[in-house]
């Protein structure tokens, strides 16, 4: 089993690489009001995940949580990619979410660099997320100022 748990984290490595590098460009072809959103939902859906016993298997069927990893990532990405602009954030917050759990810790050194983007691409989203709420703000004071 030692043998093949680093060739596991290896092939889970790289199936994380492939489906982040498709929900970034999901990600960066969002309006800013709709990123801004994303930040919100995925703020709620690593919260969420975090109150679980297994954050890493949030979104994982009761049934699927003694394969070798769970399905939200696969959920989530299956939903990324919907047509249906809500159901493709709450698809997108889900996988980041999920996979943000399962790289965080992670012994194996196959899937730090994984976590080393998400914690990237995860700031992006929450500065966005800081100047969008700052900006409302201040739209809201001139607008009651005016009245």
């Amino acid at each position: 089993m030692q043998l093949l748990t680093p060739v596991i984290a290896m092939l889970r490595s790289r199936q994380l690489s492939r489906q982040f590098r498709d929900i970034e460009r999901c990600i960066r072809k969002l309006p800013k009001r709709n990123r801004t959103r994303l930040g919100t939902l995925t703020l709620r859906e690593i919260g969420q995940a975090s109150r679980c016993d297994f954050p890493h298997l949030y979104g994982t069927p009761p049934e699927a949580r003694y394969h070798a990893w769970g399905r939200g990532t696969d959920v989530g990405y299956e939903r990324a990619r919907s047509s249906n602009a809500e159901v493709a954030l709450r698809g997108i917050a889900l996988w980041l979410a999920v996979a943000y759990h399962e790289t965080k810790n992670s012994p194996h050194a196959s899937l730090q660099p994984q976590y080393r983007q998400l914690q990237q691409l995860l700031r992006e989203l929450k500065e966005i997320h800081q100047h969008g709420t700052d900006n409302r703000t201040e739209d809201w004071m001139q607008t009651s100022a005016v009245a």
